[in-house]
């Protein structure tokens, strides 16, 4: 909360502000534009012709998504992967940086314009963390593909790819270590300027995301969900600020957090059908002090945002 030595005025004008700043999204699908979602075919079926087509596709849809989230003030959207279908895969030659210049020169602007935030979220195949070189070689030129998109559209480095460290591989400790010398040896410049790494509910918990951080100064993205799930003890105040001590302002923006809740009667880590308005006003209340932008992972995505943002205007 914020500080009770402050005036009222003055604490008064400080939440708003806080609340005012704050950028709240959802990943990926608008469900209220129809049967808009992201166009792709099957790689037995690849030609230039259906990737051109699909990517024109994708970039009409992406420009009508960011113009609701406009509308509602939904100033935070992470990008699907698939926007540029097999871009990363050694089938794909197209030059579509060159071919969809313009058009990405052009959502950049919008997004640069309105202040909209920026992420992309790769598959669960990108594991830099695997034993098995192809595996990590097939992880590489995804982050690298979606560092490419970024860059087309020139965003700068507050826009990021969120990773997660990957599998155990029955040896956490080798395991990281391995995770840390591919992210230092493997990755450009450019790419280890936007990854970020995000705990998971089953084997990497935040405590073991800032072992990672302090060899490889990777930034991380508290996932609120995961960390409910697999916290080592960490409070929920103190792992977002843990978490944020990781973020440079000036180079990477203010921190991204995921946030999700529990569905009822589901296995535990199932992700909620529908905000639980109850809870995110009191998780906002007691954590709004430390600053963030928060991506909902939940499944009725811009209904609950625009919900989300709705308690948000409330509480300024």
């Amino acid at each position: 909360m914020v500080d009770p030595s402050l005036s009222g005025q003055t604490s008064n004008n400080i939440w708003k502000n806080k609340c005012e700043l704050m950028k709240i999204g959802y990943p990926c699908i608008n469900q209220s534009l129809g049967k808009k979602t992201i166009s792709t075919f099957r790689l037995s079926s690849y030609s230039e012709e259906k990737l051109i087509k699909a990517v024109s596709y994708n970039l009409s849809v992406l420009k009508e998504i960011l113009s609701y989230n406009i509308q509602y003030s939904l100033l935070f959207f992470r990008i699907s992967s698939d926007i540029i279908p097999f871009a990363s895969h050694p089938i794909c030659k197209f030059d579509w940086k060159t071919y969809f210049k313009k058009d990405l020169l052009r959502l950049g602007q919008m997004v640069n314009e309105k202040k909209i935030r920026i992420s992309m979220h790769p598959d669960q195949f990108v594991v830099l963390n695997s034993p098995n070189k192809e595996v990590v070689k097939n992880g590489i030129r995804e982050i690298n593909y979606q560092t490419a998109f970024l860059d087309a559209m020139k965003l700068d480095n507050s826009a990021k790819i969120q990773i997660h460290v990957g599998g155990t591989y029955s040896d956490k400790i080798s395991s990281s270590d391995r995770f840390i010398k591919n992210y230092n040896t493997l990755l450009s410049v450019e790419a280890r300027s936007r990854v970020v790494i995000e705990n998971d509910d089953q084997r990497f918990s935040l405590k073991d995301c800032l072992v990672i951080h302090d060899r490889a100064n990777v930034p991380i993205l508290l996932d609120v969900f995961h960390h409910e799930c697999l916290n080592d003890g960490h409070s929920i105040q103190n792992a977002i600020s843990d978490a944020g001590n990781t973020w440079k302002k000036d180079k990477d923006g203010v921190m991204m957090m995921d946030y999700s809740n529990q569905e009822p009667n589901f296995r535990r880590g199932k992700h909620a059908d529908t905000l639980d308005v109850i809870k995110f006003n009191r998780f906002l209340l007691t954590t709004m002090d430390s600053g963030y932008d928060l991506m909902l992972e939940i499944k009725d995505k811009e209904r609950s945002a625009i919900r989300a943002r709705h308690i948000l205007d409330q509480l300024a």
